[in-house]
């Protein structure tokens, strides 16, 4: 036969009943808790997930602090070093040379002298300079007022007249023709100072017989002793001679080139002449 329980243990018994008991109740309730949210959770589910943290935590706020940009590399050139470079100036332009003055009329007269008239030897001048002659016996020329371009030139230091004599400064592919009328005394080739090759001729004129028209500085002499020749219309020479130095009327060309010129003198053969220094060849 079995004993019934004593006092303390039945209240042990009825202790643990109730612990039972209530944990049951609690279990119970937080299934319903956790079916709630479940449900909740099903109803929103198609369109929005929801977290919810149970319990809730404790709200955590956070300092955000703005951020300053970083600056941007800055990129500094290398130091550079001056070089003198030297730089020639562009060329200058040349100014062309001035056109050529040139008288063009038909073997017009430049002077007169005694009872004569002195044609141009040729149609195409730039200029008559007028001069001191070597002869004694040369008459002063007198310019008239169609002289292309007269001039008297420098003194040489001469006993004669400044214009005892004419260098007509002419075109040298343009003929020469007689300047005066009257009679060849004679023509051909001399040397000129003694090294250069000329040639000349002489007329006596007949408006002064015994004087003595001379012509030199032409190139191809075209007449001979004897022979008649008209002012302005006989061809004399081929041209005027282009000698290879520089003479005292080149010194007014109007051009950089100079042309020839043709050398003019009227002698009085009246008048004795006397030689030159050193043979005629100073």
């Amino acid at each position: 036969m079995d004993r019934a329980p004593t006092r303390p243990a039945a209240l042990l018994v009825v202790a643990l009943a109730l612990a039972s008991a209530c944990a049951s109740a609690e279990g119970e309730a937080a299934m319903g808790r956790s079916t709630s949210i479940r449900s909740a959770r099903s109803a929103t589910s198609a369109t929005t997930s929801v977290v919810v943290e149970w319990p809730p935590s404790p709200l955590v706020t956070t300092a955000t602090t703005a951020t300053t940009p970083a600056p941007e590399p800055v990129t500094t050139a290398p130091p550079t070093t001056a070089i003198a470079v030297a730089v020639e100036p562009p060329p200058t332009s040349v100014a062309p040379a001035p056109p050529r003055v040139v008288v063009e009329q038909p073997w017009t007269p430049f002077a007169t002298v005694g009872n004569l008239s002195l044609v141009h030897p040729s149609s195409r001048v730039e200029r008559v300079g007028f001069h001191q002659s070597n002869h004694d016996g040369a008459r002063e020329l007198e310019p008239l007022a169609t002289a292309a371009a007269p001039a008297t030139l420098e003194s040489r230091h001469r006993l004669t007249g400044s214009r005892t004599a004419a260098d007509v400064v002419a075109d040298p592919m343009v003929e020469v023709r007689a300047p005066v009328t009257g009679t060849v005394k004679r023509a051909g080739t001399y040397v000129l100072y003694c090294d250069y090759s000329d040639d000349y001729a002489v007329i006596e004129p007949d408006g002064q017989p015994g004087w003595e028209v001379k012509i030199l500085h032409i190139d191809g002499v075209r007449v001979g002793a004897g022979e008649r020749v008209v002012a302005g219309e006989t061809v004399i020479a081929r041209g005027p001679t282009q000698l290879p130095f520089e003479s005292q009327v080149d010194e007014l060309s109007t051009a950089e080139s100079a042309w020839p010129h043709v050398h003019i003198e009227v002698i009085d053969l009246s008048i004795p002449d006397r030689p030159s220094p050193g043979g005629g060849c100073n």
